[in-house]
């Protein structure tokens, strides 16, 4: 008697993906136990996690810690605006955005260093924001500010600076000029578990250094966006040199 053969992962992704292509299952609806879909199609928990690992990576499906594996509902993207280090969520399809913020005190290392141009060890004020839409996290960032430039009450957790945490503006002093360097790549371990995004998937890194009207850096950002959540929108003022001339 020929034993029958087992599904193999891609098959299980093919019949899950499916279902929720079609609508059979909806957007925020929780997936059966690890265990139970394996006992459905007579698979080891390890064949089972490496298909929802596929419809993770392609976005259909995301892991919540302690929760289950849901159907991921389809991304409303966020707009990141440029030069002023805004995360404008009035502009996303009015996403309504929670933040949590975490601010310690840190040495500055030797990255931090070269971009906030102080001595290695100085003390900075570290902000670390998730924001998130319901469930689902949008953004995380690193802001980094030089402990004399952190305008008071800040470390303090004062109620009246969150927007401005949430919508990552600057927090420091008057500035002159805003530096962007942005990169896609691959998110770190951290970044994806904070994010809960596959690490196949890019993700959005902007360094953000600005720069006060004497030339001091009075503020390092480092923002990191899901590639699928996001546009950035950069403004660029050309002035016709030929018209100032004369």
């Amino acid at each position: 008697m020929t034993r029958p053969v087992s599904p193999r992962h891609h098959d299980i992704a093919d019949d899950l993906r499916q279902q929720i292509t079609t609508g059979r299952m909806k957007p925020g609806e929780r997936l059966p136990s690890e265990a139970d879909l394996a006992d459905r199609y007579k698979v080891s928990t390890v064949t089972l996690r490496s298909a929802l690992a596929v419809l993770q990576g392609e976005g259909l499906v995301e892991k919540i810690h302690g929760k289950g594996n849901f159907v991921r509902r389809p991304p409303r993207k966020i707009v990141y605006v440029g030069g002023w280090g805004t995360l404008d969520p009035w502009t996303a399809a009015e996403a309504a955005l929670r933040v949590t913020v975490r601010t310690t005190m840190v040495p500055a290392d030797s990255h931090l260093t070269t971009l906030l141009k102080v001595p290695t060890g100085s003390p900075l004020a570290e902000f670390f924001c998730v924001s998130h839409e319901e469930e689902s996290p949008r953004a995380l960032a690193r802001i980094y500010i030089p402990r004399d430039l952190v305008p008071a009450g800040v470390l303090d957790d004062e109620p009246s600076w969150q927007e401005t945490a949430l919508r990552l503006a600057i927090l420091g002093s008057p500035l002159a000029t805003v530096r962007e360097t942005v990169c896609a790549r691959p998110p770190t371990p951290d970044e994806a578990s904070a994010l809960r995004t596959s690490s196949s998937m890019a993700v959005l890194a902007i360094t953000r250094v600005a720069t006060d009207t004497t030339g001091r850096v009075i503020e390092a950002a480092l923002l990191t966006f899901p590639g699928d959540r996001v546009d950035a929108v950069f403004t660029t003022h050309v002035t016709d040199e030929r018209q100032t001339q004369g």
